[in-house]
């Protein structure tokens, strides 16, 4: 391991408050790299183990040996991509043949469409039909910022292409680098936490509320379902991305509700007084509009483990901004980093959603070590993370890019067992971390939104 990936690794258990000495019982294995300008493969282990140091932790506190862990490099480098193999059928696209960056009068910009009323916003904005030719030319005549500006304050989302020193400057870029990586704040309140005595599943028994989507977040939780954590993930009645769905929902039940609604409301509060973690993936107003802030869910549920996760981070004049992995890579200077290094005639990005993927292991990071302090000291945890801040950790990372490339794909990459999701049968890519004695495998397969009850499974 090198000193760039020595550092990511120590940043990032540190990060959630994690002792330096655990680090030594990290074993890394698989050669090669994700191609970037960045470091992505050691910027994603690095999450990764700060995950997989937090179950290992929590298996400590219960009176077991702290076991060994090795993380497999080659195959995190898949899953940082994609883990879904589907047999004999295709996840839809992921993006919307609107969506993508294109040239304005003085640079780049980045539209994020996949969302119909995000479409909408950008399409009404540039008076331009649904038809990626049309957006370019209207595109064209304007300048990146009043573009972004105007696309923003209609209610999508867009994001100009900035030097890494322009973002450095940007007041927003300032704000997100006096955060830190994850926010910690502990609190007293509820009842002590009892889980089920199973060491091989050390999560079975937690109750984990998901309310995040697009992707960061759902990554998070499908970590803590990995090791039997009860994860209900909740939609709105509309809401789908089914290009991502099949990736992100192993493990979990997902179900939907109003929060416009009182029966459903209703519904929402019994779950939330019942959850142990709760995860957010809302813009940091979203939530408290709805009537449902952090004092709220404190009254709701004293001992709660709260994550919270956001685009451009929590301080600062984009705080509450709406964003996307794609949007801060253009707007943090990576896209323009990458075009440098590739000497290429447009925004090149990371070859997967770093900052998502990051971030997401990272969120479950601080949801397990939040379970261990509230099983050792009966405490609840507040937590706070941003793609933008985790994009700072990357960008600060940066190093002469490796040459070594990942060797290929085979069959015994992938896990024996065949998954039978909600769209057809489909193979994984085999786990990319393994914890002596508590394997991450997952008890239901990816399943479509809104299919489950929304209540908490029995027993």
């Amino acid at each position: 391991m090198d000193r760039v990936a020595a550092a990511l690794m120590h940043t990032a258990w540190t990060a959630v408050g994690g002792e330096a000495r655990a680090l030594d019982a990290l074993t890394f294995t698989g050669e090669g790299e994700l191609p970037s300008a960045f470091p992505v493969t050691d910027f994603g282990c690095a999450a990764i183990a700060a995950a997989a140091l937090a179950l290992a932790e929590l298996v400590a506190a219960r009176g077991e040996k702290f076991p060994a862990i090795t993380i497999d490099r080659r195959l995190a480098s898949f899953w940082l991509f994609r883990s879904i193999r589907p047999i004999g059928w295709e996840a839809p696209p992921v993006w919307n043949a609107t969506a993508g960056d294109y040239a304005t009068r003085d640079g780049w910009i980045k539209l994020h469409n996949n969302q119909p009323h995000h479409r909408a916003a950008s399409l009404k904005v540039l008076g331009a039909p649904e038809e990626r030719a049309a957006v370019a030319r209207a595109v064209a005549t304007w300048k990146k910022t009043e573009l972004e500006t105007a696309i923003v304050a209609a209610g999508g989302c867009a994001a100009e292409m900035r030097s890494a020193a322009e973002w450095a400057a940007h007041p927003q870029g300032q704000a997100v680098a006096a955060e830190p990586l994850v926010h910690m704040a502990t609190r007293d309140g509820g009842t002590p936490l009892s889980l089920a005595e199973v060491a091989a599943r050390p999560l079975q028994g937690l109750r984990v509320l998901d309310l995040t989507r697009v992707l960061a977040g759902p990554i998070g939780t499908r970590f803590l379902a990995g090791y039997g954590a009860d994860v209900l993930r909740i939609d709105p009645p509309t809401w789908d991305e089914p290009g991502l769905v099949p990736e992100v929902t192993l493990g979990k039940r997902c179900a939907r509700l109003d929060l416009r609604a009182d029966a459903d409301r209703a519904t929402f509060e019994a779950l939330l007084a019942q959850a142990h973690v709760f995860v957010n993936g809302y813009r940091s107003d979203a939530l408290e509009r709805l009537g449902y802030g952090p004092a709220a869910r404190r009254r709701l549920s004293p001992g709660l483990i709260d994550v919270c996760l956001d685009a451009y981070g929590w301080t600062g004049p984009w705080a509450a901004r709406r964003g996307f992995d794609s949007l801060v890579q253009l707007s943090s200077g990576i896209a323009e980093a990458g075009q440098r290094w590739r000497n290429a005639d447009k925004p090149v990005p990371l070859p997967v959603q770093a900052l998502d993927e990051a971030t997401g292991y990272l969120v479950a990071a601080a949801a397990i070590r939040g379970v261990t302090q509230r099983l050792t000291r009966g405490t609840g945890l507040d937590a706070r993370l941003s793609l933008a801040r985790s994009a700072k950790l990357l960008v600060d990372a940066r190093r002469e890019p490796a040459v070594a490339p990942l060797a290929p794909e085979t069959p015994a990459d992938l896990a024996p067992d065949i998954e039978q999701t909600s769209w057809g049968p489909a193979h994984r890519i085999a786990p990319p971390v393994a914890i002596a004695g508590v394997p991450m495998r997952w008890e239901r397969p990816a399943c479509a939104l809104g299919i489950a009850a929304a209540r908490w499974k029995e027993g």
